[in-house]
């Protein structure tokens, strides 16, 4: 299994944030978690990133227990984070966040050739290579943030509500570009609250209510639940 989450467990004081959720990625899929405010997605995500220690429960990547491990070496085995809200370096260029997301690496050269890669799927960023971060517009900020997560290579990419923010338009850009990362060979974790677009690109999908699953399936029947629908994608 490529990733596997098993009976996670995970706690803010007396918050009982996530109660034993369970769930898989597969190799070259992308894999939508869904779910109102609160209910503990991006908990998740951040957990598995090692961001989080959970008080009980595992995560297994590429057979490799990763529970306890610090973010650091997490990142250097093939999995990077998206996190909500960009977090992008305000007073760097673009240049130096992308630098930046290639920490964990050493050859100038191959760094150089991601660089080129991420300019081959956000040409916006090319053009704004010696801009601060801080002065792009929204959208500009979230494809730097997903460049800056591309950079380390990764196998698994962890993206917390890409879309949040976005108009309409950059909404469509930002997905269209999520599929195409994932046509190239990098596995995708998408948590977002649009579940409409999250479920039209996703392979599969798990529905989240406080700190639980409730419904799983390939993202097709997931759209198509009468419970999703009326909850999640406003029919």
């Amino acid at each position: 299994m490529f990733l596997e989450v098993n009976d996670l467990n995970v706690y803010y004081g007396a918050i009982h944030a996530l109660q034993g959720i369970s769930f898989h990625v597969e190799e070259g899929e992308i894999v939508s978690l869904i779910g109102a405010n609160g209910a503990g997605k991006s908990t998740t995500l951040r957990t598995i990133s090692g961001l989080i220690r959970p008080r009980g429960g595992n995560i297994q990547f590429n057979g490799k227990d990763i529970t306890m491990l610090p973010a650091e070496q997490i990142v250097r085995l093939g999995i990077s984070q998206v996190p909500e809200g960009r977090k992008i370096f305000a007073p760097l260029t673009v240049r130096e966040n992308l630098t930046m997301g290639a920490y964990t690496r050493n050859d100038p050269a191959e760094i150089q050739q991601s660089m080129e890669r991420v300019f081959a799927s956000f040409p916006r960023l090319k053009e704004r290579i010696n801009q601060l971060g801080g002065t792009l517009s929204g959208g500009e900020q979230q494809m730097l943030a997903t460049g800056r997560g591309l950079m380390n290579r990764p196998t698994l990419l962890l993206l917390d509500e890409p879309s949040m923010g976005l108009s309409p338009i950059l909404v469509e850009e930002i997905f269209r570009i999520i599929k195409e990362i994932n046509s190239q060979g990098t596995s995708i974790l998408l948590v977002e609250q649009n579940a409409l677009m999250a479920l039209s690109v996703s392979n599969r999908a798990y529905v989240l209510e406080t700190g639980r699953i409730v419904l799983t399936g390939n993202s097709k029947e997931v759209a198509e639940n009468p419970q999703v629908k009326a909850a999640y994608l406003g029919v």
